[in-house]
């Protein structure tokens, strides 16, 4: 199983390991060698369909689930070494039918320490989504069980090792998807 994941911003995608994959709300603890932790809030689709080069018209034939989590990044450093560290995908369960994405009145409320994002789920972001399966298709296979991931802000940092732990709480449609620590 895979995690490809579209940066904010950006129209390339990596892939993160399965053991980057947080499905519960354990607290993160942050090894020695990482000073700073920084994270990206994002909406995400589970595969149901194997597909490659997916066209926009029949990508919906190709995810049956979405969901809402974060993602989070060990240092500024290129993507590859700090997107690995095992348990730094939080993509909760359980899922939700992708009709949530249609009507605008389902909320994502993402606090990180004091700071609070909110997200409407909608139409827009619905396209936004399918766009990115997609663009993930153009060059990976997509296999039953994938996970797909658009990040829906710029990275920004959650806490510095000099600062001390944090926490992260999601919602959606109030309903509790997760709440942990970040743990120097």
């Amino acid at each position: 199983m895979n995690i490809i994941v579209k940066p904010y911003g950006s129209e390339l995608c990596y892939c993160r390991p399965d053991t980057t994959w947080e499905k519960e709300s354990r607290d993160l603890y942050i090894p020695e060698g990482v000073d700073k932790v920084l994270w990206a809030p994002v909406v995400f689709a589970k595969v149901c369909k194997a597909g490659k080069c997916i066209s926009g018209k029949f990508v919906s034939r190709y995810y049956d689930a979405v969901g809402f989590g974060a993602l989070a990044y060990c240092n500024d450093e290129n993507i590859a070494f700090s997107s690995c560290m095992d348990h730094t995908s939080i993509l909760p369960l359980p899922l939700y039918n992708p009709a949530v994405l249609e009507s605008g009145e389902n909320i994502f409320n993402l606090k990180v320490g004091e700071k609070t994002l909110r997200f409407a789920a909608d139409e827009n972001l619905g396209k936004a989504l399918e766009e990115t399966i997609c663009k993930a298709s153009e060059r990976v296979s997509l296999r039953i069980g994938d996970l797909v991931a658009l990040e829906l802000s710029p990275l920004d940092t959650v806490t510095e090792r000099n600062a001390g732990d944090a926490c992260i709480n999601g919602e959606f449609c109030e309903n509790h998807l997760f709440d942990f620590k970040v743990i120097f």
